[in-house]
């Protein structure tokens, strides 16, 4: 989904677009409005606009001034100028300017209309271009990204030493052609993939290697990035901006934008379900180990299994990066609460065979096999209590009294009935959860139908991206998202009109239309009579009844 914003200072301008526009395309399009250059920047600070539609001539910040500060900070962005002026002057400077076009309201809604889905056209070729680019460049640098990889996966253990070694660190990053700055401060993104079933080896392989080639086409603009995966298989990013007068806050705004294209383009071409946990901040290097286990713990906590999502951590100082500290009596017991996280049961189930086997059928000592007993069942009661599971998973009193179990062997054969329970409940629930958050999403609608009930703001407030936000929205209730709003607002609106007491614009106003001629068009749209009309049709059937 692409997001439209139209900018002009005439405000019976800018809602008459609004409305024809947002009948458009409401599939491919979110529209939003703005009355002067200043607000249409409030938005795109806070989320990524695809197409800006606005006057040239507006007081304050012209469209032209506008339109450079867009590309500053949104360089795909296409604009479309249009303007009552036909003067050469500005046409020429519009003209100028990269993935602009120019027109003149005399030319109709239509002409507009059209000019928006050519631009729309547009944006899909450039996503089909870099796919073709991507293609050829998969092969280039495997074994450079290996090394690469190898030593930020080291790093990530041992950030705190850096602060001792930066002539070293710098040298590393020179001989291992690390563009970034080990001066600097980073930016760190987590991504997490969601395979299907029974995905192999190699063909995972495949698509990580592509999920990185999306990332680099679309990211190149504006930093400077390295990726690799992580010990328990996600993908993870160091980032700094790529332009020195960049700073870190205006790189994160344009990456939460932006990640939404990479989920597009990986759903639209691997179809491949992506999620992010993204620093809120730039961090110290010597903080990098801290703010990693930070991002790794939002993942599992708010991320589900399959669900499209971008969550950023806007944690405000580091102090909130310290994590308590959390030991492992191996390996595999690491690797056993990091499958149990992201829902990998098949992968969990086998390395507790492999733990099981491991304790039971070999050398080792009891005091070993009981140790790894409870590491192991201290993962499992560790996630009931924090999901909430009780009630699902049955009884497990047995679960921290290994003395309950006749044997070792059948305390392992407990755990893994438990953790089965558990994998057969986050599977079941998984949908359940993403249907209360719509249904919470309705009733926010319709609590505050007065306020910004735009997509933006409604994915903010539950942690979706507004384009699946959007998607999921229509599978559920079978209609738009803005549909449902304008039937939500219809409803409160006809409510309202009934007390006589109240004037149209205060209803105007309880309904989220800030001018009266806003919503007086609105609501004969949408019924086919006035907001007074309507009223009046009550006190015609009420004077009917009386006399009756």
């Amino acid at each position: 989904m692409y997001r439209l914003l139209i900018v002009d200072d005439e405000e019976i301008i800018t809602d008459g677009l609004y409305e024809v526009l947002k009948r458009c395309k409401p599939d491919i399009l979110d529209i939003y409005k703005a009355y002067s250059a200043k607000e249409a920047l409030k938005w795109m600070s806070r989320s990524r606009i695809d197409i800006v539609l606005t006057d040239i001539r507006m007081p304050g910040m012209s469209g032209l001034d506008l339109s450079q500060e867009i590309q500053t900070h949104w360089p795909r962005c296409k604009i479309v100028f249009l303007t009552g002026f036909s003067e050469f002057d500005y046409a020429y400077q519009a003209i100028q300017l990269p993935s602009a076009r120019y027109l003149l309201k005399t030319e109709g809604y239509e002409k507009v209309t059209q000019t928006i889905l050519e631009v729309v056209q547009e944006l899909d070729q450039d996503i089909q271009t870099r796919q073709l680019i991507e293609k050829s460049q998969e092969q280039r640098g495997t074994l450079q990204l290996m090394a690469q990889g190898g030593y930020i996966r080291q790093l990530l253990t041992e950030s705190h030493v850096v602060m001792d070694r930066t002539e070293i660190l710098a040298q590393d990053f020179e001989e291992l052609r690390i563009a970034l700055d080990p001066k600097a401060p980073v930016i760190l993104a987590l991504g997490r993939l969601f395979f299907e079933e029974g995905t192999g080896y190699l063909e995972k392989n495949r698509l990580l290697t592509s999920v990185r080639m999306i990332w680099d086409s679309f990211m190149s603009e504006k930093s400077i990035s390295i990726g690799t995966l992580d010990k328990q298989g996600d993908l993870l990013w160091l980032l700094q901006p790529s332009d020195e007068k960049q700073d870190s806050f205006h790189l994160i705004r344009f990456m939460e934008g932006t990640l939404e294209l990479i989920q597009e383009a990986c759903q639209s071409s691997l179809s491949l379900t992506l999620n992010f946990t993204l620093s809120g901040q730039a961090c110290d290097w010597t903080q990098i180990t801290s703010q990693y286990e930070r991002l790794r713990q939002l993942q599992q906590l708010k991320i589900g299994n399959g669900i499209s999502m971008i969550l950023v951590d806007r944690a405000e100082t580091s102090d909130t990066l310290v994590l308590k500290d959390v030991t492992y009596i191996s390996h595999r017991i690491e690797r056993l609460e990091a499958h149990l996280e992201s829902g990998k049961a098949a992968e969990f189930m086998e390395e507790l065979d492999e733990l099981s086997v491991t304790l039971l059928q070999t050398s080792s000592s009891v005091h070993k096999a009981i140790e790894g007993y409870y590491a192991a069942a201290l993962v499992l009661f560790s996630h009931i209590n924090r999901m909430g599971m009780h009630r699902h998973v049955g009884n497990i009193n047995k679960l921290m009294q290994l003395d309950g179990h006749a044997t070792m062997k059948e305390g392992f054969l407990y755990l893994k009935k438990i953790a089965e329970m558990i994998f057969q409940y986050k599977n079941k629930d998984e949908r359940d959860r993403a249907t209360q958050v719509i249904e919470h999403i309705c009733q926010y609608i319709e609590d505050n139908l007065n306020e910004d009930l735009s997509l933006v703001r409604l994915a903010e407030l539950h942690f979706f991206n507004p384009s699946y936000l959007s998607r999921f929205f229509k599978q559920e209730y079978g209609i738009n998202l803005s549909e449902y709003i304008d039937k939500c607002r219809t409803r409160k609106a006809k409510e309202l009109l009934r007390n006589h007491e109240l004037k149209v614009r205060d209803v105007s106003i309880s309904v989220g239309y800030e001018a009266a001629h806003s919503f007086t068009r609105f609501f004969k749209k949408m019924t086919g009579i006035t907001p007074q009309e309507y009223r009046d049709s009550l006190y015609k059937e009420s004077a009917v009844g009386r006399n009756s």
